[in-house]
C-alpha cells in the first residue's frame, strides 16, 4: 500500500551548518515532580532541613569516686567544646560514688575536647579517648598537669 501512495510526508532537507534547538520537555500536571524547597508531604523547606541537619549523637558520661578521693564532693560537672565550656552538672544515678550525664545533639564527625569538673576542679576521668595539648583560654583554664605537660580530654565524636 506505502507503493501505491509514495511517501505522504517528504524528509525536511537542512541547510548545511543548521542545529536545531534543544528540546524544551514541560512536566505534565499529573507528574510526581517536587521542588526542591518543598518536600513530597507538602511542608516548605522540608527537604533544605533534613539536607542542612548536621550529624548529631548522644554521649553518656560516666565519673567515679576514687578510692583515695579526700572527700565526698558537692558537684560534678562536665565542660567542653560541646557546652561552649559552659559546666553542665552530672546526676547521681543511685550509687553515691557515681555520677552520669547523658548529652544528645553532640556534633559527630570531629574531636571535641573537655573536662571533668570536681568541686569546680579539673579532674582525670578514665573513660577519655586520648589527651590534646590545650588550645585557646578556654582549654587553658581546664587543663591537667601530666607527666608531659598540660592536657585536656579529647572526645572522638561519630556516628553509626
Amino acid at each position: 500500500m506505502s507503493e501505491k501512495f509514495g511517501n505522504f510526508f517528504p524528509a525536511k532537507v537542512m541547510p548545511k551548518g543548521f542545529t536545531p534547538a534543544p528540546t524544551v520537555v514541560k512536566p505534565s500536571s499529573t507528574s510526581k515532580q517536587t521542588s526542591p524547597l518543598k518536600s513530597p508531604f507538602g511542608r516548605p523547606g522540608a527537604n533544605i532541613n533534613a539536607a542542612l541537619r548536621k550529624p548529631v549523637y548522644t554521649k553518656v558520661f560516666h565519673w567515679r569516686l576514687p578510692k583515695d578521693y579526700p572527700t565526698r564532693p558537692k558537684t560534678v560537672e562536665v565542660v567542653g567544646s560541646f557546652t561552649n565550656w559552659k559546666p553542665v552538672a552530672m546526676n547521681q544515678n543511685g550509687d553515691p560514688n557515681a555520677w552520669d550525664l547523658t548529652l544528645r545533639d553532640v556534633p559527630s564527625h570531629r574531636t571535641h575536647r573537655y573536662m571533668i569538673l570536681v568541686d569546680g576542679q579539673p579532674s582525670n576521668d578514665g573513660n577519655v579517648d586520648g589527651l590534646a595539648i590545650p588550645q585557646g583560654p578556654d582549654e587553658v583554664r581546664y587543663q591537667i598537669a601530666t607527666d608531659r605537660g598540660p592536657r585536656v580530654f579529647m572526645l572522638f565524636a561519630q556516628t553509626k
